[in-house]
């Protein structure tokens, strides 16, 4: 069985699948599998080295520029972008799996980078942000900007899934207001009997397929007047068994967007309510 599994810190449960739509099946992560997933994410990462290089930074900065200013425009409003990259359901599949592969982008006013990675990387208070999608969470071990964390997740939909999962990330700052992250997972586990006397991992790789492997890569561009954060994950989960897809389908690309949107959103939130926080004691101390 193949040793090592994929994944993020904070974006949270990016593909959580079959969970509504199909009984219990086991599923076993097969080393074809497992070795697509890595080639689909070295591509990635190439094409994230050459944007960098070419300092289109954030996803808006490689479109035209008409369309590239309005979505600037529409994020400045409080909007989000959220795109699903590989579009091409073909591109989707590989052997015995699935890749989900999403970007989105928000805005928040007034904040700093700083500011904004106090929160992002306060991993043992991750449980306190973002409930009820992260129900533990602890940092293992920091060096400098490379981070090993815990997350223990939850998705409900219908059903309850719980997954132990670890992960090792690493900041790179590329000037004071630009910084970019890129986070693997170390080891996913499905969780039988949470919370019961009998609670056990089940071993990775052989469980019920809900998530098997997701990298994650953040992006952090400070302005005059705000932070732009763009979050794009790449996660791998079990395919959709044959005669289901018309049934599944749907579900299935729903949930990534979903968790993508709530780690998105939850971020804009917590660190708005922490600048409002800020604000509020400093005009306490000046009276």
């Amino acid at each position: 069985m193949p040793s090592r599994i994929r994944g993020t810190a904070v974006t949270i449960s990016l593909a959580w699948m079959l969970a509504a739509a199909i009984p219990a099946r086991s599923a076993e992560l097969k080393p074809e599998t497992l070795a697509a997933f890595d080639r689909y994410v070295q591509h990635a990462e190439q094409r994230m080295d050459e944007e960098l290089s070419r300092n289109t930074f954030l996803l808006p900065d490689a479109w035209p520029a008409e369309r590239r200013d309005a979505a600037y425009q529409r994020v400045r409003r409080g909007e989000m972008i959220v795109e699903r990259l590989n579009k091409d359901d073909a591109e989707a599949q590989v052997p015995h799996g699935l890749i989900h592969h999403w970007v989105g982008i928000v805005f928040i006013p007034g904040a700093t980078v700083e500011q904004t990675l106090v929160l992002i990387q306060d991993y043992d208070h991750h449980q306190d942000v973002y409930s009820p999608e992260v129900m533990r969470s602890r940092l293992v071990r920091r060096e400098g900007d490379n981070f090993q964390i815990f997350l223990r997740l939850r998705k409900h939909k219908v059903t309850t899934v719980v997954l132990d999962t670890e992960y090792d990330v690493h900041f790179v700052r590329l000037d004071a207001h630009r910084v970019y992250s890129r986070s693997h997972s170390t080891r996913i586990a499905e969780v039988e009997n949470p919370g019961g006397r009998n609670e056990r991992d089940r071993p990775p790789g052989n469980d019920h397929g809900y998530m098997w492997a997701l990298d994650t890569y953040w992006r952090f561009l400070e302005a005059q007047d705000g932070v732009f954060v763009q979050c794009e994950a790449i996660s791998l989960t079990r395919d959709i068994p044959t005669g289901l897809g018309w049934l599944i389908g749907p579900f299935v690309q729903s949930i990534p967007r979903e968790s993508l949107e709530f780690t998105l959103t939850t971020t804009r939130k917590a660190v708005a309510a922490r600048q409002a926080a800020s604000a509020a004691r400093e005009a306490i101390g000046e009276r």
